[in-house]
C-alpha cells in the first residue's frame, strides 16, 4: 500500500523479506521519546538530563547510557540479569567491563527489575525497583528514563498469515539453510529471523540468500560472526565464551594478555582492559576470542578470520604482528594459550 492508500502489485520471482527490527516496548511505561525515549530518541535529547535511568544494561543500554555518563549525566543502570553486556558476552571479560565503566561514573543496580514508572507534575519520572529474587521496593526519580530492553522482529502487517507463513514463538520468520521459508520462493534474512540482531550478520546473510537464488552454494558458520559493544573501552568478541565451553563439556585452555602490559596501549594512555583467548585443549584450534579494550571492535576481525580457516592458536602466534601495536596483544594472548606462557609479560 502506498502513502496515498492505493495499492500497487509487483508480480515476481521471488521475494525478499528484510524488514528489520524495532525497539521492544516495555510494558505498562509509554515511550514518548521525549522524557521517557527508547535508542532513537536517545540519540537526539535537546540537552543533557541531569539524572538519567536506563532500563537494560545490555549492549544498547551500556552503549547510550556510557555515551551520556560522559556527556554529564548521572546514570544508573537497572538490569535484570546479573551481569552487563548482555547474553554472549564472557563472563570474566563482564566483570572487568563493569568494573571499568563504574570507575568511569556509570552506575549499575543488577538483579534488579523495573515495576512501573510515573511522570511527577514537574516533569521528573519517578522509577520503582525492585530486587528480581523479591525484596523491599525502591523509587528512583529521573530527568530522562532510557528504555533499552532489546529490539523484536519486525514482522506484524506483512501479510505472512495470508500466504501461509506462521512466525515461531519470539516473532521471527522459520527459514532453512538457504534462507527460504515455508513457501519455496519468499525468502527472509537479518533481525526476522533467528540469529543475533547485528547488522553485518543481516548483510552477508543477504548476500548468500540472493547468491542461492542465481544457484551458487550458501553457508555461513555463525560461530564465525563477531559481536562489538561500541563503548569505550570496547568489547568485542567471536566463537565460545568460557561457559559456553564448560556447558557444552569442552576441554580447553586460556591465554591471556593484559593491555597494561602492550607498548601502544602504554603509550597511548588507555590500558584498561585485557585479551582473553579459549583454545581446544588438545588440538590447540582456536574456539573463542574475548577482547576488552581500546580497538577491541577492529581486532576481532582477525580472530574471526583466523577461526573461520580453522587457525590454531600457534599459527596465530607464529604470525609477525607489527610493533608497536595494540594488536600484539591479541599475538601474545595466543602464544599464551598455546605455550602456557607469553613473551612480554
Amino acid at each position: 500500500m502506498k502513502d496515498d492508500g492505493s495499492t500497487q502489485v509487483i508480480n515476481t520471482k521471488n521475494i525478499l523479506i528484510a524488514t528489520g527490527s524495532e525497539v521492544t516496548p516495555f510494558q505498562g511505561i509509554t515511550i514518548d521519546e521525549d522524557t521517557v525515549v527508547s535508542s532513537t530518541g536517545a540519540l537526539s535529547l535537546k540537552q543533557v538530563p541531569d539524572k538519567m535511568v536506563v532500563i537494560g544494561a545490555g549492549v544498547i543500554g551500556v552503549e547510550l547510557g556510557s555515551v551520556w555518563q560522559r556527556l554529564g549525566a548521572d546514570v544508573t543502570a537497572v538490569e535484570f540479569l546479573g551481569h552487563v553486556g548482555g547474553l554472549g558476552i564472557d563472563m570474566e571479560i563482564s566483570k572487568n567491563f563493569q568494573r571499568i565503566l563504574q570507575k568511569q561514573g556509570l552506575k549499575f543496580k543488577l538483579n534488579t527489575k523495573v515495576t512501573g514508572a510515573t511522570k511527577k507534575p514537574d516533569g521528573k519520572i519517578d522509577v520503582a525497583i525492585e530486587a528480581t529474587a523479591g525484596g523491599k521496593a525502591e523509587v528512583m526519580t529521573c530527568d530522562v528514563l532510557l528504555v533499552c530492553v532489546g529490539r523484536r522482529p519486525f514482522t506484524n502487517s506483512l501479510g505472512l498469515d495470508q500466504v501461509g507463513i506462521e512466525l515461531d514463538n519470539r516473532g521471527r520468520i522459520p527459514v532453512n539453510n538457504r534462507f527460504q521459508t515455508k513457501v519455496p520462493n519468499i525468502y527472509a534474512i537479518g533481525d526476522v529471523i533467528a540469529g543475533p540482531m547485528l547488522a553485518h550478520k543481516a548483510e552477508d546473510e543477504g548476500i548468500l540468500c540472493v547468491e542461492g537464488m542465481a544457484g551458487g552454494a550458501v553457508h555461513i558458520d555463525y560461530n564465525c560472526v563477531p559481536s562489538v559493544i561500541y563503548t569505550h573501552p570496547e568489547v568485542a568478541w567471536v566463537g565460545k565464551s568460557e561457559e559456553q565451553l564448560k556447558e557444552e563439556g569442552t576441554e580447553y585452555k586460556i591465554g591471556k594478555f593484559p593491555f597494561a602490559a602492550n607498548s601502544r596501549a602504554k603509550t597511548n594512555a588507555d590500558t584498561d582492559g585485557l585479551v582473553k583467548i579459549l583454545s581446544h585443549k588438545t588440538t590447540d584450534r582456536l574456539l573463542g576470542a574475548h577482547i576488552l579494550g581500546a580497538g577491541a571492535g577492529e581486532m576481532v576481525n582477525e580472530a574471526a578470520l583466523a577461526m573461520e580457516y580453522g587457525a590454531s592458536c600457534e599459527d596465530v602466534a607464529r604470525v609477525c604482528h607489527a610493533h608497536p601495536t595494540v594488536s600484539e596483544a591479541f599475538r601474545e594472548a595466543n602464544l599464551a594459550a598455546s605455550f602456557g606462557k607469553a613473551i612480554n609479560f
